[in-house]
C-alpha cells in the first residue's frame, strides 16, 4: 500500500474501499502483465477474483514471419500461462484484429456485456490518453481499449436502455464503483500500489511472452527500473517497487444519479 500522503489525490483508499471482483481489459496478450501483473498478483493472493478480457488476438505480434499461421494460438497459450502465474484463470477474448481495434458500438457492446456479466468492483483498463513521454505505451489499440471501456463504463453499463438486447437477454444495468486506468500519461497517475512482494511473479508472467521479447534482459531491467521510479513518485520507501494507475470513482456515495 502506498504512503497515504502520496495517494492523497487518489479517491481510492485501500483501508476502507474493499475489492472482491476485478475485470481487466487489454488490447493484446502481455499488455496486462506489463501494466498491472504485480497488483493483480496481490489481489488474487488476498482472495480477489480477477478476470481478463483481451480485445485482440495479437495476430500482428511477434518477429518471425514463419509464425504467422500459429501466432494467435501461441499468444493465447502464453497469456494463459502468464495469467496462471498471478492467480488468474478466467480469460475472455473479443477477437478483434490486432492493429485495427476501434471504439465501435460493436466493441463497446461486448465490453458492456462482459461488465454486466462479471459485475466487478473495479474495471481495470488501458488509458485512453496518449503518453507523449513514451509513445510505445500508446499503441493505437491501447488507446482504443481505453476509449471503448471508458465509454462503456459510462453511461452504457448503467443505462438500462443502452444496447437493449443485453437487457432482454437478462443482463441488467450495473453501476460500476471504480475505473482504474494503466499505461497512461504520468501526470494522470494518482494511485501507486506497492508490489514489492510480487515483482518476481510479475516478471515471471512477462517472461512467458517469449514470442514478443527477444531481449529479455533489457526488458526485465526496464520493467524493474520503471517500478522503482513509480515507487519514488509515489513516495514509498527507498528500494520499494510500485505500479501506477489513474483511479477514477465512477459511482459512490456522492454520485448524482442520472445519465
Amino acid at each position: 500500500m502506498a504512503d497515504p500522503a502520496a495517494a492523497a489525490q487518489s479517491p481510492f483508499n485501500p483501508d476502507t474501499h474493499r475489492i472482491g471482483r476485478v475485470l481487466c481489459f487489454a488490447a493484446h496478450p502481455d499488455d496486462i502483465d506489463f501494466g498491472a501483473a504485480g497488483t493483480i498478483a496481490a489481489w488474487t493472493a488476498s482472495g480477489v477474483q480477477v478476470s481478463y478480457c483481451i480485445m485482440t488476438d495479437g495476430d500482428a505480434g511477434g518477429f518471425d514471419p514463419a509464425d504467422r499461421a500459429e501466432i494467435i494460438a501461441l499468444r493465447a497459450a502464453e497469456q494463459r500461462r502468464a495469467a496462471e502465474l498471478v492467480g488468474v484463470t478466467d480469460i475472455h477474448y473479443l477477437h478483434e484484429r490486432d492493429g485495427y481495434l476501434e471504439p465501435t458500438h460493436e466493441v463497446m457492446k461486448g465490453v458492456v456485456k462482459l461488465i454486466r456479466e462479471v459485475r466487478p468492483d473495479v474495471v481495470l483498463a488501458m488509458h485512453p490518453e496518449r503518453n507523449w513521454s513514451r509513445l510505445q505505451k500508446s499503441h493505437p489499440d491501447h488507446l482504443a481499449v481505453g476509449e471503448a471501456v471508458t465509454r462503456a463504463v459510462y453511461p452504457a453499463v448503467e443505462n438500462p436502455f443502452a444496447y437493449p438486447e443485453l437487457a432482454e437477454a437478462g443482463l441488467a444495468a450495473y453501476k460500476l464503483p471504480w475505473l482504474w486506468l494503466y499505461a497512461g500519461p504520468e501526470e494522470r497517475e494518482n494511485h501507486f500500489v506497492d508490489v514489492t512482494d510480487h515483482v518476481a511473479a510479475k516478471l515471471d508472467a512477462i517472461h512467458v511472452h517469449v514470442s514478443q521479447h527477444p531481449d529479455l534482459a533489457a526488458m526485465e531491467a526496464a520493467v524493474r527500473n520503471g517500478m522503482l521510479a513509480n515507487a519514488r513518485r509515489g513516495r514509498l520507501a527507498d528500494g520499494r517497487s510500485a505500479e501506477a494507475f489513474h483511479v477514477v470513482a465512477v459511482n459512490g456515495p456522492g454520485t448524482i444519479a442520472g445519465f
